[in-house]
């Protein structure tokens, strides 16, 4: 299976909840490229993400953001989950699809909803909100736009691992 990328990273943006960590693993798995994680990351490097935002702000996280994204860069063969906003920063942008191909995890709000509703949300501070889905549902559409210039892979009613094989099927050259 390897070789077919051309060495090239793949790289999972989208909203939180649409699954990039989940499907970034099997993707990984299925091409047998290392898996990363940019909040995972930035946890390992600088602490957890709710105590960054709470102590030093959200422009101090979107910065190791950014320096994460330098970092990965130059590399291949990698599977990289990003933040939900990561690449909605230009700058990360222009760092990580030099070397590689930015797929965009799409799922309708709803769906969304119902899949953030059953996760632990302390981990989560851009949701630290009293009306959670208004919050959600703000967020997303703040988003919307810029997640659209991305190639799209709708995850709706897909499990994670049809997501996967979707993501790698477009992989492969054309017969």
């Amino acid at each position: 299976m390897s070789n077919n990328h051309q060495n090239l990273n793949i790289i999972l943006t989208g909203f939180m909840g649409s699954g990039k960590s989940t499907v970034g693993m099997l993707v990984a798995k299925r091409l047998e490229m290392d898996f990363v994680d940019t909040d995972t990351v930035i946890e390992q490097l600088y602490g957890p993400i709710p105590e960054i935002f709470e102590k030093e702000g959200e422009e101090s996280f979107r910065e190791y953001e950014r320096e994460i994204s330098r970092q990965l860069a130059p590399k291949t063969d990698l599977v990289i989950a990003t933040g939900g906003k990561l690449l909605l920063d230009p700058i990360n942008i222009e760092a990580l699809s030099q070397n590689g191909r930015i797929f965009c995890l799409s799922a309708p709000i709803d769906e969304i909803i119902e899949r953030l509703l059953k996760e632990d949300r302390s981990k989560r501070p851009l949701l630290d909100s009293n009306d959670f889905e208004e919050r959600i549902k703000e967020i997303y559409n703040h988003r919307q736009d810029a997640y659209a210039t991305f190639e799209q892979v709708d995850t709706d009613g897909q499990s994670p691992s049809e997501i996967a094989i979707e993501i790698t099927n477009r992989l492969l050259p054309e017969e």
